[in-house]
């Protein structure tokens, strides 16, 4: 926060203030997109995206008063800004979390010396605040999301392979056509199948671990003492002090509590099997009809290899670019990453296709 009127800096010039008003326009828009995602929200999730959105004014007041009669007419923000307020208007969903809290990461306000450091600091924790909110969505879906994307990349990379693997083996279009649905059924059920066992084992492997609620309602018929009972607690994982004290509190006040609320990973990181096996099948069904349209379609030969390639390709950059956004880093990286492993492979088997070709010719 700055205190008081601020005094314009000694790089005052034609372009300090267009870069005044930009900062205020970005800033104005930062205010919308907390305020528009705090409308979508309740509780204590609302009221800290309305604090920052107060910040954000905040600091828009500071260029107004550092602009003053300059201050011009009401300007937009930057583009990736302006999208952000259309998200966050339609969506409020995490994905806009993620980029808000790529957008304070990459805040100028470090290097620029018309910057208060106050203000500067204020950005460092604005940043971590959306991490914050961003790690509890990300908490929610983390399951889901998972599963869908693994399937959507599983389904792309490995049908393309399977396609281009045919073709290289100089097969009729019908025969590739039959293989790739093939490879889609086949691939989609043992996805579900596989997603639902790994998610239900690992909710059985965290029950198991949980402490049983039932376990306090026997303590006043024990025949022990709190040294004996203080292993339970250290089996816990607490020290031998801390497990002492919290047995001989037990064995002051026995009676039954109410249960603990189950914990925040038996819920919402692990999900459920039904949800994850449904995600992993829909979306690796989904990965593996692409390669397969061009074909379906009725293109055959190089025409439809390569259509497949580039929408593949595409496909290939979108997840890539999704995880980015939601892992909160940059999204090319991440587009560019997905898009060289699944080339990668797909032209791997598309070699091993034209040897064996080669060979059976």
């Amino acid at each position: 926060m700055h205190d008081g009127n601020p005094h314009r800096p000694t790089s005052s010039g034609p372009r300090a203030v267009r870069r005044w008003r930009r900062r205020l326009a970005d800033e104005r828009e930062e205010a919308a997109v907390y305020r528009e995602l705090a409308a979508r929200r309740g509780g204590e999730e609302h009221e800290i995206l309305l604090g920052l959105a107060e910040a954000e004014e905040r600091h828009a007041r500071y260029w107004e008063e550092l602009l003053g009669d300059d201050v011009g007419r009401r300007r937009r923000g930057q583009v990736r800004m302006r999208v952000l307020v259309a998200l966050a208007r339609r969506f409020g969903s995490v994905f806009v979390l993620a980029l808000a809290q790529r957008a304070e990461s990459r805040s100028p306000y470090h290097y620029d010396q018309d910057v208060p450091a106050s203000m500067a600091a204020d950005e460092r924790i604005h940043e971590e605040v959306v991490r914050a909110l961003a790690a509890r969505g990300r908490a929610q879906v983390s399951g889901s999301f998972r599963a869908a994307v693994f399937g959507a990349n599983d389904g792309l990379v490995s049908n393309l392979a399977l396609v281009l693997g045919v073709i290289g083996g100089n097969v009729p279009t019908s025969t590739v056509l039959l293989t790739g649905l093939s490879g889609l059924l086949a691939g989609a059920l043992s996805m579900g199948a596989g997603e639902f066992i790994s998610v239900r084992s690992q909710r059985e492997l965290l029950a198991a671990a949980t402490p049983n609620p039932q376990a306090r309602a026997v303590v006043p018929y024990l025949d022990v003492d709190a040294n004996e009972l203080a292993l339970v607690y250290r089996a816990r994982g607490m020290t031998e002090q801390e497990a002492r004290r919290r047995a001989d509190a037990l064995l002051q006040d026995p009676k039954p509590s109410a249960p603990a609320p189950r914990s925040e990973d038996e819920h919402e990181v692990v999900g459920t099997g039904l949800k994850a096996a449904v995600a992993s099948f829909a979306f690796f069904a989904s990965g593996a009809l692409v390669p397969v349209l061009p074909f379906a379609v009725g293109l055959s030969g190089g025409p439809a290899v390569l259509v497949a390639v580039v929408l593949v390709g595409i496909a290939l950059l979108l997840t890539g670019a999704a995880v980015g956004v939601l892992s909160g880093a940059g999204p090319l990286p991440r587009a560019l990453r997905q898009l060289a492993i699944g080339a990668g492979a797909a032209a791997f088997t598309y070699v091993l296709g034209v040897l064996f070709g080669a060979v059976a010719a």
